[in-house]
């Protein structure tokens, strides 16, 4: 899974480009800008299209309907924790109380992420990827594996086996001898309270099961996997981050469900995790255009990544 040798060429010296693949200052002031006003345009759209999933259902009220909406409501998850993954880094507004409390109460209570737990955790992982204090690894260590193996993470993911244990994790957490936890776990119980509360309050308390805890124990993580093991899957300990992370072809489709808001640039927001998601996709061409990234480097698409991730 690793790239060849001559595909970790450095960087042309006159580009903006460091030989680590870091932007010169000059660039890095450009890139780090936080648009505040549009990162709150996109709030407002996933709250907007997740309830629109849920009413349409509700007016809909057809078998059929009630299926695409809870596939529909797994991706649901996905906008609201990548942009969670956006607050955790304190990339989403420039004002930090406001993006912690956005980042927490609108974005990563709803979909039971302990954000504060997760930020601590997750910058070891920006760190040293795959290093001794890397919380992910569970997720994406030992590829490429066998196909049978792949189908049966994906199985177990897809009935949510995955999603309970985890969910067991966070309700131990509610008794935990950390105050940290347990403030955090029932942050998550009384915002989740609420959400139960305004179903209920609107005739609606079966949406809360059926639309909003089912596709989150189910197909939120298969999505959380095979986004997960796109990123670092087959990779490496380095200080190179081209042998920690995978860079992959953005298609539309994949931006739509899997990988919104320019996440998918996963390489370019590890060689510097400071740069806001929206301007990923001018980091990436820069280390295009510099050499960093060179030709072959990015695999083709989604679907034939995760085809070799399951070759073992």
């Amino acid at each position: 899974m690793l790239p060849r040798p001559e595909m970790l060429a450095d960087p042309d010296p006159s580009s903006a480009i460091a030989p680590d693949g870091r932007p010169t200052r000059e660039l890095r002031d450009q890139l780090r800008r936080i648009p505040s006003v549009r990162n709150a345009c996109s709030v407002l759209s996933a709250w907007l299209q997740t309830i629109g999933v849920l009413a349409l259902a509700v007016w809909i009220d057809h078998p059929l309907a009630w299926l695409l909406a809870f596939c529909l409501m797994g991706r649901s998850n996905v906008l609201l924790a990548i942009l969670s993954h956006e607050a955790a880094h304190r990339l989403l507004f420039a004002n930090r109380r406001f993006n912690d409390f956005v980042g927490r109460w609108l974005l990563a209570y709803p979909v039971f992420l302990p954000i504060d737990l997760y930020r601590r955790g997750h910058m070891n992982h920006h760190r040293d990827e795959f290093g001794p204090n890397e919380p992910d690894v569970p997720l994406y260590r030992g590829y490429p594996i066998p196909r049978a193996s792949m189908r049966r993470k994906l199985t177990r993911d897809a009935l949510g086996i995955t999603g309970v244990r985890i969910m067991r994790g966070l309700l131990r957490g509610l008794r935990s001898p950390s105050a940290a936890v347990r403030e955090e776990a029932w942050r998550i119980v009384v915002t989740q309270t609420a959400i139960f509360g305004l179903f209920a309050a609107l005739g609606w308390w079966y949406l809360y099961p059926l639309l909003w805890l089912l596709p989150h124990l189910t197909v939120w993580r298969v999505l959380n996997r095979l986004r997960s093991i796109a990123e670092h899957g087959g990779m490496k300990r380095s200080d190179d981050r081209r042998l920690t992370t995978h860079s992959v072809h953005q298609s539309r489709l994949a931006r739509l469900v899997l990988v919104p808001y320019n996440t998918g640039w996963h390489l370019a927001h590890h060689v510097d995790s400071g740069i806001p998601m929206r301007n990923l996709p001018a980091f990436h061409a820069e280390l295009v255009r510099s050499g960093y990234v060179q030709p072959g480097l990015e695999h083709g698409g989604y679907f034939a990544l995760w085809r070799r991730l399951s070759s073992g």
